[in-house]
């Protein structure tokens, strides 16, 4: 596949670049075409920068069953995904179908034993904005019985919620016996969104951070099984995602307001997560780090992680198997985001 690339190096910081009509991707990644009308500042009308990308002919392919694709006036795609990826392609559709039906077996499998044992799970989805954590949840739950297997994705406190214990409105929303529930965010709002946003004090930041290993302490002491995963993709790739959220109609409603604020404060959201990982990613509750410039990878990878903590009624070892540790690791471990 060829592609144009966001470049964000030097002078050209943001710029949007195609390679030559008629090159292959090699010669389009070392040689670029500037586009200089397209200069971002990352701080500026996000909106406004797309419609620039529209009146010069960039547009959405795919998204009806398949990933999304933003093209370039040459009808090539953009391949932001690529930066600082240990892979040179994106998984082969076929495969990644195939590998996805058997994992999300194996996630039947370990609901029915769940149930059957009465364990319970939280999974936690955390990340950049874009990072594909809706993807993966929806992969996740595709096929479970939604009886014993639900999404929480809680919106902003009432002003009840406001006035109680900081944890209290999520600790309402965990598992009972035999049941799987996955956090659409989670209580590490206080340490992301809201820690760069301002949403919180100062105080009621540390207090969070003093308290959460205490809190997930007491989750797992009670034999609640906890997962917490971090999405990471480069700022890049989430430029362009965010570029295919606006320029495809069906999109449009997945781009808030807080995501267009936070396209301008990368460095900030940056050293929020470096602050969280280095406070609460404990051995008794690790943070796992998904990298998801390529989404397909990131969704099977979340799978291949979680089901391997577990031994259940018919596991099948093959499928399950080792995750790549190529896009799955300790986030304590990870470089950069």
């Amino acid at each position: 596949m060829t592609g144009g690339l966001l470049r964000q190096t030097g002078d050209n910081a943001g710029r949007l670049e195609a390679p030559e009509s008629g090159t292959d991707n090699e010669d389009a990644m070392s040689s670029p075409k500037d586009i200089e009308h397209l200069q971002f500042d990352v701080e500026d009308n996000l909106r406004e920068y797309i419609d620039r990308l529209v009146a010069e002919g960039y547009s959405v392919a795919g998204g009806q069953g398949e990933d999304p694709l933003l093209i370039d006036p040459g009808g090539k795609a953009v391949e932001t995904w690529r930066e600082d990826y240990p892979y040179d392609a994106p998984l082969d559709r076929g495969v990644y179908e195939e590998q996805k039906y058997l994992l999300q077996i194996e996630l039947l499998k370990l609901q029915y034993w769940g149930e059957d044992h009465g364990e319970r799970h939280i999974l936690v989805f955390e990340g950049r904005d874009a990072a594909g954590k809706g993807g993966t949840i929806k992969r996740f739950m595709e096929h479970l019985n939604p009886r014993a297997a639900r999404v929480v994705a809680l919106t902003k406190p009432t002003t009840t919620e406001a006035g109680q214990w900081y944890f209290q409105r999520y600790v309402q929303n965990f598992p009972t016996s035999g049941e799987i529930v996955l956090f659409d965010r989670s209580w590490y709002n206080r340490a992301g969104v809201e820690r760069v946003m301002d949403f919180c004090t100062d105080q009621e930041y540390e207090v969070f951070m003093k308290q959460a290993p205490e809190f997930e302490r007491m989750i797992v002491d009670a034999g609640i099984h906890l997962t917490k995963f971090w999405f990471s993709v480069t700022s890049r790739e989430q430029r362009t995602r965010f570029a295919i959220r606006q320029i495809d109609p069906v999109r449009r409603w997945k781009l808030s307001p807080m995501d267009l604020e936070s396209l301008g404060r990368w460095d900030a959201y940056t050293d929020a997560n470096t602050a969280m990982i280095a406070g609460t990613d404990i051995d008794y509750a690790p943070w796992i780090t998904i990298r998801s410039n390529d989404k397909k990878r990131a969704r099977l990878e979340a799978m291949r992680y979680f089901l391997s903590q577990f031994e259940y009624e018919g596991k099948d070892h093959a499928t399950v198997a080792v995750p790549d540790p190529l896009i799955v690791m300790r986030a304590r471990d990870a470089a950069g985001d």
